[in-house]
């Protein structure tokens, strides 16, 4: 990574000396509980303050999302008087961004949740306890006002290049300004999401009360050499909520998805009619048929569903996809 600029560089080795050093010196109190993770928190608690819990890299080939965060953190870095919330920045999967890898050995966002079942043992379970127990603690004590992005580019193409899965049990001011947020942030398309799937976002918000949301911001690239206007929009208005000023314009008005149903792989059986190449929000008609597994057949249920995230390759046990309808 030595050609990288510093800022990414730094960021995507979880190198956080500069920038850390800039907010101690400016009076915050900083610390760095494990590797990856460092917390900005001003030096009196302040229940009034929000806490913003920001991360990247939970899939190691997700890089867009590092330098736009490297760049955003070191420019706030240089005014640290201006940071209004309570931060924290997550570096997930440091390992496997070193080594330009989705993870080691397992998905690192299907591990945040008590039961693991085959996965229990992996490189990525223990990752996942690590995180949990700095996140628990950095909300710990906090104001109502949480909020975790955890910020993740597509593997695939997608109808809405855009888009963020939202867990439908947030409560109901707190959704309505996080999607409002998206609207400035440039986000095209929200799905509800009614049940977890281990992921990180969905964790937070169900257990640690945060405002948590997976956010997709376009494809994935190669560290170095992302193309960050496709980014503008979220790094404006992440920025703007960091530094606590007003709300700025919407660049879009969101369209809302519902999830009809997520699809599991329940055994080595498992047949999908889509393949992981079909782009997010492909839509199918009612009667298709979506997937088979054993005497398990998935089929549309609706006039028109939409294919997300379509996978036939995960393990046994994980969701394949996720088929969703416009309800906006």
């Amino acid at each position: 990574m030595s050609a990288l600029p510093e800022a990414v560089r730094a960021l995507a080795e979880a190198d956080f000396a500069s920038v850390a050093q800039r907010f101690e010196s400016a009076g915050f109190a900083v610390a760095q509980p494990a590797s990856g993770v460092l917390t900005v928190k001003a030096a009196t608690p302040d229940a009034g303050r929000p806490s913003v819990l920001v991360s990247v890299g939970v899939h190691g080939d997700e890089t867009g999302p590092i330098e736009m965060l490297a760049y955003l953190v070191e420019a706030l870095s240089r005014t640290p008087e201006a940071l209004a919330v309570d931060l924290m920045l997550c570096v997930g999967n440091i390992d496997a961004i070193r080594s330009a890898k989705r993870f080691i050995d397992a998905d690192l966002n299907r591990m945040f949740r008590l039961e693991r079942g085959s996965l229990a043992g992996t490189f990525e379970a223990g990752r996942a306890d690590v995180l949990i127990d700095v996140t628990r603690a950095f909300f710990e004590g906090s104001g109502p006002q949480r909020w975790h992005l955890d910020l993740h580019t597509a593997i695939r193409p997608s109808h809405y290049p855009m888009f963020a899965i939202v867990p439908e049990l947030i409560e109901d001011r707190a959704r309505e300004s996080l999607i409002a947020w998206m609207g400035e942030a440039g986000i095209q398309a929200i799905i509800m999401n009614p049940a977890s799937a281990g992921t990180y976002s969905y964790f937070t918000s169900e257990h640690l009360g945060a405002a948590g949301t997976t956010v997709e911001l376009g494809r994935v690239g190669t560290l170095g050499q992302n193309d960050l206007s496709q980014f503008a929009d979220a790094s404006k208005a992440l920025e703007r909520l960091l530094r606590g000023q007003p709300a700025g314009e919407a660049k879009v008005a969101p369209h809302v998805f519902a999830t009809a149903r997520s699809i599991m792989k329940l055994s080595d059986a498992f047949s999908m009619r889509v393949g992981r190449e079909t782009w997010n929000f492909t839509p199918m008609k009612r009667g298709e048929v979506i997937a088979s597994d054993g005497d398990t057949v998935y089929t549309v249920e609706h006039d028109e569903e939409l294919v997300v995230f379509p996978n036939p390759d995960v393990r046994v046990g994980l969701r394949a996809g996720i088929m969703v309808v416009r309800i906006d």
